[in-house]
């Protein structure tokens, strides 16, 4: 009820608004549609507000929740933390690191892979099957909706090495094991269906890139500028690491830490400037 006001009245505002020649968004092109009788689909306002919703939810909840879980794995085990800290250190300096410096840290990418095999925002992938078919002695006929379960597959023993286990070395070009796992193939290439955080085929999540672009950054500035105290008892607490119930895989607990500034680039920054003013 409370999103169907607050989407109601982001629509009011747009449509008071005036229509716009440029600049325009999807909110703009969805609102033309719907005011266009002539329109070949017809979709009504809450057609609108149930996309606007999903999109929402789908770019702002699940990625909220992947980077609570590497946060979480990161405080468990401060050697990966103080690795990946280093590597940041030594391509950026005494800067704050930037998005082009992604590239030049694989161990923090290795980091967000292994989190997204453990915790996948999505965990199951729905799925209508588009020919009969025979699954594990079980006959399927066509037009059937199959979930298939993501969590399972990326944990399974017969796919990885102790899958329960945060180990990010195995996403290093250097491990022989998965080598050339990664979310996007070639088109030559088919894709590895044992690392499927995102779904696979034609219909997996369209908004990948962007969640790992935001991941990635994200990350990136809370281990260079904050260490992370668990709010827990004693030095050597661990964070309870179990899944609660949820379509996009929340923490059964809420992960509460405290930051301590460990680097702050932008008084790095003033000093620089200070002294280069006063020489």
């Amino acid at each position: 009820m409370r999103f169907d006001e607050i989407l109601e009245m982001m629509l009011k505002q747009r449509e008071e608004g005036g229509k716009r020649d440029e600049n325009k968004d999807l909110m703009d092109v969805l609102l033309k549609v719907y005011q266009d009788d002539k329109a070949e689909i017809k979709i009504t306002r809450n057609h609108i507000k149930a996309l606007l919703l999903d999109l929402f939810v789908g770019g702002t909840g699940t990625a909220a929740e992947a980077l609570q879980w590497t946060i979480a794995e990161l405080i468990n085990h401060p050697k990966v933390f103080n690795k990946v800290r280093e590597e940041i250190k030594s391509v950026a300096g005494a800067r704050l690191v930037e998005e082009s410096d992604i590239r030049s840290l694989p161990y923090l990418r290795a980091v967000v892979k292994e989190t997204l095999r453990l915790y996948p925002p999505g965990p199951i992938a729905p799925r209508e099957c588009c020919q009969s078919c025979k699954i594990r002695g079980f006959d399927v006929s066509q037009k059937t909706m199959v979930i298939v379960n993501l969590y399972a597959i990326m944990r399974d023993p017969a796919l990885w090495d102790n899958p329960n286990e945060f180990r990010p070395e195995r996403f290093l070009v250097s491990s022989k094991e998965q080598d050339n796992l990664d979310f996007n193939q070639n088109e030559n290439e088919e894709q590895n269906f044992s690392f499927i955080p995102f779904g696979g085929g034609r219909k997996s999540c369209p908004g990948s890139t962007l969640a790992l672009n935001m991941m990635h950054a994200t990350i990136a500035t809370m281990v260079q500028c904050f260490d992370w105290k668990f709010a827990g008892e004693g030095d050597n607490a661990k964070i309870n690491m179990q899944v609660g119930g949820g379509f996009s895989l929340p923490m059964a607990n809420p992960l509460i830490c405290l930051p301590v500034i460990h680097f702050n680039p932008f008084v790095s920054s003033r000093q620089i400037l200070k002294n280069g003013l006063t020489q």
